[in-house]
């Protein structure tokens, strides 16, 4: 398969929030990433791929939920591979899972707090935050509600509230718009992009319309090798009138993936 590099993103703080060189995850017995170079920095990116290409279990290490099983691996400056302690990496982290647990009987408010608690951050803070975090998605009316009354997306919202709720300097997003309807699509992608402004935000999505309007450039993944890194123009531009797709992005995602999808 092709590779095409895309210019590379300004570094900030750090080199890169995300610094990987050939590395390898285990899903099961399964090598689900194998020997993946990828530099992240400042900026909302996209993450595409078809099913079964690694893009869960790269979300997940980069969450220093799965371990690298090969390969180098740089959170926020940190080299994480070998590492037993990874707490203070994982204070500048926001992460939502495709599908994460709740107590149902929480408030909105209450899972929140109970996220910002658990990722340590002072306690004088925490209100505050919490309450910045809801009204970004649009729950402040429904703040003080449980979970259990909410519809499904509303309480992806509120999954995007925790996640977003500590500043985090590297946010990880696995499939978040899930249950939103199309408005709310909307507001997420412009909320994603006051998110890019300071942070370094991977979006994993199979929405490839998602990454066009909210993505400055697009990674795209099959069976855990990287295929292509560029801009959405240029994802676009890999694709004709002969591929497959109703835009020029998903002829372009076609192309590279040789109708495979």
């Amino acid at each position: 398969m092709r590779v095409v590099q895309a210019a590379e993103v300004a570094p900030t703080k750090y080199a890169w929030q995300v610094h990987a060189r050939g590395l390898r995850v285990r899903a099961g017995r399964r090598m689900a990433v194998d020997g993946l170079d990828l530099r992240l920095g400042r900026g909302v990116h996209g993450l595409l791929g078809p099913n079964g290409a690694g893009k869960t279990s790269l979300i997940r290490c980069l969450a220093s939920v799965l371990r690298p099983a090969g390969g180098e691996l740089e959170i926020l400056g940190q080299d994480v591979v070998g590492r037993s302690d990874l707490r203070a990496m994982r204070r500048g982290l926001g992460y939502l899972p495709q599908d994460f647990g709740y107590y149902k009987r929480f408030t909105v408010r209450e899972f929140v707090e109970y996220m910002a608690w658990l990722k340590e951050m002072p306690g004088r803070d925490i209100p505050g935050a919490v309450q910045r975090a809801v009204e970004r998605v649009g729950l402040a009316d429904r703040a003080d509600d449980r979970l259990k009354t909410l519809s499904g997306g509303m309480v992806r919202r509120a999954g995007i509230a925790q996640a977003i709720v500590n500043d985090p300097e590297l946010l990880l997003l696995d499939e978040p718009t899930t249950g939103l309807d199309p408005g709310q699509r909307v507001r997420f992608r412009e909320l994603l992009q006051d998110l890019g402004s300071d942070a370094c935000v991977v979006v994993s999505t199979h929405l490839v319309e998602d990454v066009a309007a909210a993505c400055a450039d697009v990674t795209l993944v099959a069976a855990g090798a990287l295929v292509f890194q560029g801009t959405p123009a240029e994802l676009a531009a890999a694709g004709g009138s002969g591929h497959v797709g109703d835009s020029p992005i998903e002829r372009g995602y076609s192309a590279l993936l040789g109708g495979a999808w």
